[in-house]
């Protein structure tokens, strides 16, 4: 069953979608980005080789597209490099990878407490922003890059990146994350509890922590936070498996993406051994996921997922002002789950 709903989840991102900016796979994005980390996922799930000749030809369609505006969205689709390099022995995945984790070490702006700023393709800046979502987007890439070249700066500003987000989103009172921090005014903007913000960290440090730890010691202070972070976020899970789009208020729908990052983050938090726990956390995950396959439509359509959004004026907007549709992220962290259970379905038959 877990195959059968991955495999149509990950066929349905690769169809002809062209002026659909949510399901639209063919542009240089962190909306394709994510998706295209999403299928890398299935790939190490389930071994299938179309995934792997689909990727170098996305890049090969693509990758000119890239060349527009390079900004902390636009580093998403480049996580898939280091792999594709090792998969292929291609040199170009390399000496890519390595230009962008330049460019992202020396030259994307940061804000006053030297976090790599929030810059997006869209014509809008949001100066001395720090979003949860740059996590994903690209400090994710610089771990990998780390481990392909066996770089330590570039471990250790991947480290430093993740540890400064949780030090300035975290919520000492619920230990889950803010969606935003504005640096020049001193404050978390809206302070919405945005789920699918909490799913970017849930999911992307262990990934990091997996790429890095053995190039740089992993601090205990990682470790504290981040535990108490999927603690914090178990505290708002609803009781039919998922969370809210803004997590402490239950009364706001169900928001299917950051449901799907956070299942995944548990799950791939206790492989890295950020979390012990091991028991509690698969309860919780299998929880979420269980809620989650209703989502998926015949034709593997991911349904119930919100759309993009900057840290909104005030929280209610989260609400009111943010609809659900179809998006590659949306397919995306849901196939990341769906591979998860895979790979577990494959162990427990071994």
């Amino acid at each position: 069953m877990v195959g059968a709903s991955a495999e149509k989840v990950w066929r349905q991102m690769i169809q002809d979608h062209e002026g659909n900016w949510g399901m639209d796979i063919h542009h240089w994005d962190w909306v394709p980005g994510v998706g295209v980390i999403a299928l890398l996922e299935y790939y190490k799930a389930a071994r299938d080789e179309q995934v792997i000749v689909y990727l170098q030809e996305w890049v090969k369609r693509n990758e000119a597209k890239a060349k527009r505006k390079l900004v902390i969205n636009s580093i998403a689709p480049y996580a898939i490099f280091p792999a594709l390099y090792r998969l292929t022995g291609d040199v170009h995945y390399k000496d890519e990878a390595v230009r962008i984790a330049e460019w992202l070490l020396h030259e994307t702006p940061r804000t006053r407490e030297e976090a790599f700023e929030h810059t997006v393709t869209e014509n809008a800046e949001f100066s001395e922003q720090v979003w949860a979502d740059t996590i994903f987007m690209a400090v994710l890439f610089l771990a990998r890059t780390a481990s392909l070249i066996g770089s330590r700066a570039y471990a250790e500003e991947a480290l430093k990146q993740v540890l400064i987000h949780l030090r300035l989103l975290q919520d000492p009172q619920t230990d889950v994350l803010f969606h935003g921090w504005n640096c020049a005014s001193g404050d978390h903007m809206s302070s919405a509890r945005w789920t699918r913000a909490n799913a970017w960290i849930a999911a992307g440090v262990p990934m990091i922590v997996e790429e890095i730890g053995g190039l740089v010691d992993v601090p205990d202070e990682l470790n504290e936070r981040y535990g108490r972070l999927m603690n914090g976020l178990l505290a708002f899970q609803q009781q039919d498996g998922l969370w809210s789009t803004v997590m402490d208020h239950p009364d706001f729908y169900r928001e299917v993406s950051g449901s799907a990052g956070i299942a995944y983050g548990l799950l791939k938090a206790v492989d890295t051994q950020l979390l012990e726990d091991e028991e509690v956390y698969a309860i919780r995950a299998e929880r979420a996921f269980k809620a989650i396959v209703p989502y998926i439509t015949e034709d593997g359509i991911v349904t119930g997922v919100s759309g993009g959004t900057p840290v909104m004026p005030s929280i209610q907007a989260y609400q009111d002002d943010i609809p659900t549709y179809p998006t590659l992220y949306g397919q995306g962290l849901a196939l990341m789950l769906l591979a998860k259970n895979l790979q577990k379905e494959q162990i427990s038959h071994a």
